[in-house]
């Protein structure tokens, strides 16, 4: 088994120990290595971010969370084909390009039965594109700046279209009455301020980490509003 295949099978292995892990020892037998082998494996899946931490004492190992243990999650055709409808009608609006990689991801490990009956049935939804999408390298620097939590540079033109430059902590991404806003903290301003996204010019993130600025200090969101994280 070369390393490559080694390192896959030792990351399922662990997950199907769950919470009782495995000690190097026993890894070091299953797959046929020494000790000090496992430990360099266990490392290099600790460096590319699989969760796994070395329990010490009596009984210890390697022990995965338990998130990274839970069974993988199923979608029907129904389920997918609501996705692909929502990603289609989100077309040009923040995360576009994330939700259409997570979409992708799912149809590539559905079952091949599954995969055609979600495509028929994405055939029997039309959605009208009659809005432009806008800049997306605008809405690639604002994702980005508000999932790193830095400081954004905004090109932005008020109401009276007067141009101006402002630094911005981002705080969150709102849609309301018809438009998305970038709501943060204005330094020059020293200030919330909600900022629509069709009258950024241009946007530039920095490498300054942006002040934590808590979603309250916007205020009350109407009562109609939701939080994705509320859906």
């Amino acid at each position: 088994m070369n390393r490559t295949d080694r390192l896959y099978a030792l990351r399922e292995e662990l997950r199907r120990a769950g919470a009782l892990g495995r000690s190097a020892e026993r890894l070091a037998e299953i797959f046929e290595v020494s000790v000090r082998t496992i430990k360099r494996d266990v490392s290099a899946l600790q460096h590319g971010g699989f969760p796994v931490w070395a329990r010490p004492g009596p009984g210890g190992g390697y022990v995965v969370e338990a998130a990274a243990t839970m069974p993988p999650v199923n979608f029907t055709d129904a389920e997918v084909s609501g996705l692909a409808a929502a990603v289609a009608a989100h077309r040009g609006q923040p995360f576009e390009s994330h939700a259409r990689a997570a979409l992708v991801k799912i149809l590539g490990v559905m079952d091949g039965r599954a995969r055609e009956h979600a495509n028929a049935l994405n055939e029997r939804v039309w959605i009208d594109q009659a809005d432009a999408p806008g800049d997306a390298r605008i809405r690639r620097a604002i994702e980005q700046a508000l999932h790193e939590q830095r400081v954004l540079v905004v090109h932005y033109r008020s109401r009276d279209d007067s141009p101006t430059r402002r630094h911005v902590d981002p705080v969150l991404l709102a849609r309301t009455r018809g438009h998305w806003y970038l709501v943060g903290h204005c330094r020059s301003r020293q200030a919330i301020r909600w900022f629509r996204l069709d009258r950024v010019g241009a946007a530039h993130l920095t490498k300054l980490p942006a002040a934590r600025i808590p979603v309250e200090a916007v205020g009350t969101p109407p009562a109609t509003a939701e939080a994705v994280a509320d859906l």
